[in-house]
């Protein structure tokens, strides 16, 4: 009799087989370090003339920060942070000149915008290893972006992300996010609006704080502070997937309180430390999951999604969008649990 799994998602109408006839400590997926050249890099302090201007600064001030723009072809020095649009946009900001496509129901103009978000002048300060006051900064300035995109009347919605080491498309190696500002809410996130907005029509609650407290005492508990909790989803398409959801119901970054992103910061060191040292610094995707609108603050709840990248989808998977994990997510959660633990007590 087997004793595999077949577990459908919290929201998507997505199914993901749990092998544990396959079953693999997440310890066997470790590869070999990745060897991430520089040479010149474009990200790194005194090459700001490699990029466009910033759209955002941050400059230390009298103890404090002070937030600018480069502009008139200078460029600001002796930065924190650094948000420079994207040298090879997916998105655009519209232009009243540019001839604009016929659109349709399967065509239309990719107006937005694309940037990338430098995360410190270090060139190697990635989360799993950064300074808390740096990672802090990161933050900030995320809100800083999503509330001045979020704003445009052609955005609908600004999706960050990160793609960390080669495995997981990232095409540089210095600490960085990118932020894509679109014309639409895009599938997945819209798919999870629906799914909430039917759970709170039927129950007037939230469903992420509904999972929240199923998972709180759960086998697949990883880690909490005050603000912020950390778990392995319980239909987990990726090995070694968390998610990390703040505690308050919150539908957007920008709901979340300066002591909030304090506590992200943290959870951030702690979390990505641990990844790191478990499975020696793997390559990962991470993206921010949000409300578009007010219209929806009630009902859906921001969280972040985190992709370990150590697994390949092959065939049935391309084919059928059914995913086959070979680590279930409760033994996932046990090993990052006792190695964001060990982590933690470093810092």
């Amino acid at each position: 009799m087997s004793s595999n799994e077949i577990r459908r998602d919290y929201l998507l109408n997505q199914w993901v087989v749990i092998a544990k006839e396959r079953k693999r400590r997440p310890t066997d997926l470790v590869k070999k370090a990745e060897e991430r050249g520089v040479g010149v890099c474009p990200l790194c302090p005194d090459n700001e003339h490699m990029t466009p201007p910033a759209v955002l600064v941050y400059l230390r001030s009298n103890g404090g920060i002070r937030k600018e723009r480069d502009q008139n072809g200078f460029r600001h020095k002796n930065w924190l942070i650094r948000c420079v649009p994207n040298l090879y946009p997916a998105f655009t900001p519209p232009d009243k000149d540019k001839v604009k496509v016929k659109e349709s129901p399967v065509l239309a103009n990719a107006v937005g915008h694309h940037e990338v978000l430098i995360e410190s002048p270090r060139h190697n300060e990635h989360p799993g290893a950064a300074r808390v006051s740096q990672l802090v900064h990161v933050i900030n300035a995320h809100v800083d972006r999503l509330n001045d995109l979020s704003a445009k009347p052609y955005v609908k919605y600004v999706e960050i992300f990160r793609n960390h080491g080669r495995d997981a498309g990232a095409s540089l190696s210095h600490a960085h996010t990118q932020i894509i500002a679109t014309p639409f809410v895009p599938r997945i996130v819209d798919e999870e609006l629906r799914a909430c907005r039917r759970f709170w029509t039927k129950t007037g609650k939230c469903l992420f704080c509904d999972i929240l407290r199923k998972e709180k005492d759960g086998p697949r508990f990883i880690w909490e502070n005050d603000s912020f909790f950390v778990f392995a989803p319980w239909a987990s398409v990726h090995p070694l997937e968390f998610w990390i959801l703040p505690k308050k119901h919150q539908s957007t970054l920008l709901d979340v309180s300066q002591g909030e992103i304090n506590s992200l910061a943290k959870a951030f060191r702690a979390c990505f430390g641990g990844l790191n040292s478990l499975l020696n610094d793997p390559s990962y995707n991470f993206g921010f999951h949000m409300a578009p609108s007010k219209e929806a603050q009630d009902y859906y709840h921001w969280h972040l999604e985190v992709y370990p990248r150590l697994a390949i989808w092959a065939g049935f998977e391309k084919s059928t969008g059914m995913f086959i994990n070979v680590v279930p997510p409760e033994d996932a959660a046990a090993e990052l649990k006792e190695a964001v633990q060990a982590k933690e007590k470093k810092l």
